[in-house]
């Protein structure tokens, strides 16, 4: 469990969702959700692989758009938002793939410089290798800053992922799955990892897994998307004090077999 206790607001919702529809052809993924997340929150949105828990975070990220329903992000409504609104809004959302999203011919200086250099263009030589330092020493890879992608190992690379993404200083921070095909003891550095971020850089974030040792560590709350829509949300023993065979497998599996 959690180190320390996060400073939640919960009278601030930093995204809204109301009524969030989506369907690809005859399936329909998302079948009317309701969700917020509030200031300073690690949320984490539980489900197996195909229920549309990345297809929620490609639609707050604006890369869907979905067929029904309101979805607000810090303030702005994103059916009405115009497309150089929905460019600034980006900025100010961290997007930490499920793998990694590194550019392999480039040095981790080179990854980390190229999203800042493009979106914050009078920056000093100074001021860059500054940024690029405090990020890779948050996520303890500062000695890594003239290696290729390939020297890594897997969970060096998600650690570069997340440093390339926070170097921006994101307000919210979307986690696709960010223990998957990472050993035991990696997983937990990442867990751990996930809240230094929230309590060092104040960022709310949804995490979407379904590894629950990572609901566990970094959720401060739990919402689980079983069939389209949250059947459970609270804390993670408040989501898992159930008989629904929907659910109990799903922990058996995790924490049993």
């Amino acid at each position: 469990m959690k180190k320390f206790k996060p400073h939640i607001d919960n009278n601030n919702a930093v995204i809204r969702i109301r009524g969030l529809k989506k369907a690809f052809e005859d399936y329909a993924v998302l079948r009317g959700i309701d969700l917020d997340l509030y200031q300073g929150e690690n949320l984490v949105v539980l489900g197996r692989s195909g229920t549309g828990k990345s297809v929620l975070i490609k639609i707050i990220s604006g890369l869907l758009k979905p067929d029904e329903g309101s979805v607000e992000v810090l303030g702005h409504e994103l059916e009405t938002i115009t497309e150089e609104e929905l460019q600034a809004l980006r900025i100010r959302i961290g997007f930490s793939f499920q793998n990694s999203a590194l550019y392999d011919s480039m040095t981790v200086r080179k990854n980390l410089e190229f999203p800042l250099v493009r979106n914050r263009k009078n920056l000093t030589r100074k001021e860059i290798d500054h940024s690029v330092e405090e990020v890779l020493d948050a996520v303890g890879l500062l000695k890594t800053i003239n290696q290729m992608p390939a020297e890594l190992s897997g969970g060096q690379r998600k650690r570069i992922g997340i440093a390339r993404t926070l170097i921006l200083n994101p307000e919210i921070m979307l986690y696709d799955e960010p223990t998957a095909g990472l050993d035991p003891i990696t997983c937990i550095e990442i867990n751990e990892l996930i809240n230094e971020v929230q309590e060092r850089f104040k960022t709310s974030s949804i995490i979407i897994t379904h590894d629950l040792t990572c609901a566990k560590m970094t959720g401060d709350r739990i919402a689980m998307l079983l069939d389209g829509q949250f059947q459970r949300v609270g804390s993670f023993d408040e989501v898992f004090d159930t008989n629904d065979e929907r659910v109990k497998p799903f922990f058996d599996y995790n924490f049993i077999q």
